[in-house]
C-alpha cells in the first residue's frame, strides 16, 4: 500500500457527504485526475458511496461559483469507474475523481433549456466555471505534482460514447498515463464524459494561477524577455532519505544556480542527502512565504519558488 503525501482535502470542499469511513478504499500516490460529468443537475447520492468519486463540485449558478463536496481523501481510491476483473487497474490505481455537475449530452442541454432547468452544459461552460475547475487542478499540480496537460483528444459526446473518438486508451497507454484526462479516455469504460469541454482552456487558466506560463516558447522581442517555464513539482517521495533519482539533480543544480549550495562538498548529485536538505531549508529561510515551515523538506510551493 503506497503512503499519502501531501494535503489530503482540499480546501473549502464540504465533508457532507463523506463515504470514506463506509468504503475505506486504497491509498495511491496521485498522478492522475479523472473529470466526469453527472449527467444531473443536483449532488448525486452515489448509492450511499458506492458509486462516488473523490470529489463533485456542484455549480453555484447565482454566485457563480462551484461548491466542493470531498467524499474520499485525495490519495484514497474512490469508485467512480468501471474496474474490470482480469484487466487493468482503474479506481485503484494513481486517481483522484472529480464528477462535474451537469450535461456534456447536446440533447439532454436542449430539454433542460427548453424547461428552463438551470444548468451548466460543460462543452459550454461559462468562464466562471472553468476557472473554478482550473483552480482545482493549480492545487492539485501544487500540492500533489499532477501535470497540467493531457490527451489531445477530446470529442464531443456522443461521439465520445464507447471510443466513437477514438479517444479510448490503452492498458499501457492507462498505466503509464500522467495528468488529466475524461472519463471518456479511461480504459474498461464505455462512458464518453466529459465530452468537448474547453479542456485547452482550463489548463491555461490554471497555469495562469500558478504564473507557470505555458509550455510552448511564447513569441518574444528583446525589449520583452521570455518568462521562464516551472518544472512540474514530482512530488515528496522522490525527496525522501536515500531517494536516488533526476529530480534531486535537477533541485541540486537550481540550488546551486540560485546561490545555496553551501553545504554540498563536491556538488548535486542524483542521491538526497543532508546537505540538500540543508540547502533547502537555507532558501526556504530567505523566503517570507516559506520561513514558518523551513524544514529542508521540499513541497510544491517551495519548488515553484526555486525555480520561479
Amino acid at each position: 500500500m503506497s503512503t499519502k503525501t501531501g494535503p489530503q482535502r482540499f480546501p473549502g470542499a464540504s465533508r457532507a457527504n463523506w463515504y470514506q469511513d463506509d468504503y475505506p478504499g486504497t491509498a495511491m500516490e496521485v498522478d492522475v485526475v479523472v473529470l466526469h460529468t453527472t449527467e444531473g443537475r443536483s449532488l448525486p447520492g452515489y448509492g450511499g458511496g458506492s458509486s462516488a468519486p473523490n470529489l463533485t463540485a456542484v455549480p453555484d449558478l447565482a454566485a457563480k461559483k462551484l461548491k466542493w463536496y470531498q467524499h474520499f481523501d485525495i490519495e484514497s481510491s474512490s469508485r467512480a469507474l468501471v474496474n474490470k476483473a482480469l484487466g487493468v487497474e482503474t479506481n485503484t490505481l494513481n486517481v483522484c475523481q472529480v464528477e462535474l455537475v451537469g450535461t456534456c449530452d447536446p440533447k439532454t442541454h436542449t430539454k433542460w433549456k427548453a424547461a428552463g432547468q438551470a444548468h451548466i452544459y460543460w462543452p459550454d461552460a461559462p468562464d466562471w466555471a472553468l476557472r473554478e475547475v482550473a483552480r482545482f487542478l493549480a492545487w492539485m499540480h501544487e500540492e500533489h505534482g499532477v501535470a497540467l496537460s493531457g490527451p489531445k483528444a477530446w470529442p464531443a459526446y456522443p461521439t465520445s460514447y464507447a471510443d466513437g473518438g477514438d479517444q479510448r486508451m490503452s492498458f499501457a497507454e492507462w498505466k503509464g498515463f500522467k495528468g488529466i484526462c475524461g472519463h471518456m479516455h479511461v480504459p474498461e469504460n464505455v462512458h464518453g464524459d466529459p465530452g468537448a469541454i474547453d479542456f485547452a482552456r482550463v489548463v491555461k487558466y490554471a497555469k495562469d494561477d500558478l504564473d507557470l506560463g505555458d509550455d510552448t516558447p511564447p513569441q518574444t522581442t528583446p525589449s520583452k524577455p521570455s518568462k521562464p517555464t516551472v518544472p512540474a513539482f514530482p512530488g515528496r517521495k522522490y525527496f525522501t532519505e536515500g531517494a536516488s533519482n533526476q529530480y534531486v539533480l535537477q533541485l541540486g543544480k537550481q540550488l546551486v544556480k540560485r546561490g545555496f549550495g553551501d553545504h554540498y562538498k563536491v556538488g548535486p548529485s542524483r542521491t538526497w542527502g543532508e546537505a540538500d536538505r540543508l540547502n533547502v531549508r537555507d532558501f526556504q529561510k530567505s523566503r517570507k512565504e516559506l520561513r514558518g515551515d523551513a524544514d529542508g523538506r521540499p513541497g510544491p510551493l517551495t519548488w515553484r519558488l526555486l525555480f520561479s
